[in-house]
């Protein structure tokens, strides 16, 4: 079977348009992997001068797919739940723009950027929701592999979680409006993870971004 190759026209126009997100070389043996490989959160191995997903077969061996970085590119997703007087927990999620489901509020480490802000940054630009890095009950998890369906072989996601738990007795949740690339920001009831799928499909017809599927069912078991 041949392998597939895949970049979508989406990352090419990025190329073009000087995006910051984009790497605009097209030939991935032409980087020089010492620093990327020595900075990665997790490690990846070469094949032939070209990046190999740890987590691979994604079903695309060669090329991008929807993402612009060769390699690993980082990520930071803010976790943010609240709790009403009756104990009940609450999750803030945003539906994504590019029509891949309802997410956790978060997006690219910017270049020097620490995650725990990274987080704190993308929560505010998209929902609007402005909290403190520094707070007691802000605990920043280890970095993980997600399943993006955006990747591919040669071109992954990897994010650092960061949970923010603005506590119970929240009679109002904190107002939140979609922002940046989300279409909406809303609080979803989220007991558990089953509920906050039965939720999203209840009442948008929606469901959770499958690279966040995983984290939230192991965060939000039983």
């Amino acid at each position: 079977m041949t392998a597939r190759t895949y970049t979508d026209p989406s990352v090419l126009a990025g190329i073009a348009a000087g995006a910051s997100w984009a790497d605009p070389e097209m030939d991935p043996t032409r980087i020089d992997w010492t620093a990327r490989r020595a900075a990665a959160a997790i490690p990846f191995p070469l094949v032939d001068g070209r990046p190999v997903n740890p987590a691979a077969p994604t079903g695309i061996r060669y090329g991008r797919n929807e993402l612009g970085h060769w390699g690993e590119a980082l990520a930071a997703d803010a976790i943010v739940t609240a709790s009403d007087p009756d104990g009940w927990r609450w999750l803030l999620l945003i539906e994504r723009g590019d029509g891949h489901g309802w997410a956790l509020p978060g997006g690219h480490v910017d270049p020097g950027e620490d995650p725990t802000h990274a987080a704190f940054r993308e929560l505010a630009e998209e929902t609007g929701l402005v909290a403190d890095p520094t707070d007691p009950w802000v605990k920043t998890l280890p970095a993980r592999y997600v399943p993006d369906p955006r990747a591919s072989d040669e071109a992954w996601m990897v994010t650092v979680p960061v949970r923010v738990d603005l506590g119970r007795g929240w009679t109002a949740l904190p107002d939140v409006n979609g922002r940046d690339d989300a279409r909406r920001a809303v609080w979803v009831p989220a007991v558990d993870y089953p509920c906050v799928v039965r939720h999203l499909a209840a009442a948008y017809g929606g469901e959770v971004f499958a690279a966040h599927r995983e984290l939230l069912a192991e965060l939000f078991a039983g």
